[in-house]
């Protein structure tokens, strides 16, 4: 009997520690894109994202960048904020679940955001706001190249954090 107790009390504070750093990891990209800001662009969302996907895993990864969208539409961005953020987390994230590649998940975040984000975008940009860019595929140049520079930086900081032996401690903090 308690032995359960004992693991149900390590299972909710261990999903108590996600809980806090997702909040934090959604602070932090909002902060670094409130402050750092490139027209169409939000690389530092992506930088958030690997981070986020590799110590949180896909869904509460998923769950900082909605939140961070949320907070940047509050702030005055578009319905963008949210549809171009969610799914590079989720696919990123599945992909070093499965790999435990830094690559695989710089891909992950590249294609979810770079491509499903973008083409998710193009309809609701076109419902909730009455723009029409003409083609499904206007907001790929946009989300691409900000999403490949801001999972550059993030594996950029996985790898050093990985160098210095940081990376694993951390994870293990989690129970990752």
């Amino acid at each position: 009997m308690k032995e359960n107790q004992l693991k149900m009390n390590q299972s909710v504070h261990c999903r108590t520690k996600k809980m806090v750093l997702t909040a934090m990891f959604a602070c932090l990209a909002f902060v670094l894109n409130t402050f750092v800001y490139f027209p169409a662009m939000a690389p530092f969302q992506h930088f958030v994202d690997v981070l986020a996907a590799v110590f949180l895993g896909p869904w509460y990864a998923c769950a900082a960048a909605f939140l961070c969208g949320v907070m940047r539409m509050l702030s005055g961005r578009t319905i963008q904020a949210v549809a171009g953020a969610v799914f590079g987390p989720i696919i990123g994230g599945l992909l070093y679940r499965r790999t435990g590649s830094f690559v695989m998940t710089f891909i992950g975040e590249v294609v979810g955001t770079g491509f499903v984000g973008a083409m998710v975008s193009y309809p609701l940009m076109k419902l909730f706001y009455g723009l029409d860019a003409q083609s499904p595929f206007y907001y790929i140049p946009f989300y691409t190249p900000a999403a490949v520079v801001g999972a550059g930086m993030g594996v950029a900081v996985l790898l050093t954090l990985r160098k210095t032996r940081l990376l694993e401690r951390m994870k293990n903090e989690l129970n990752v």
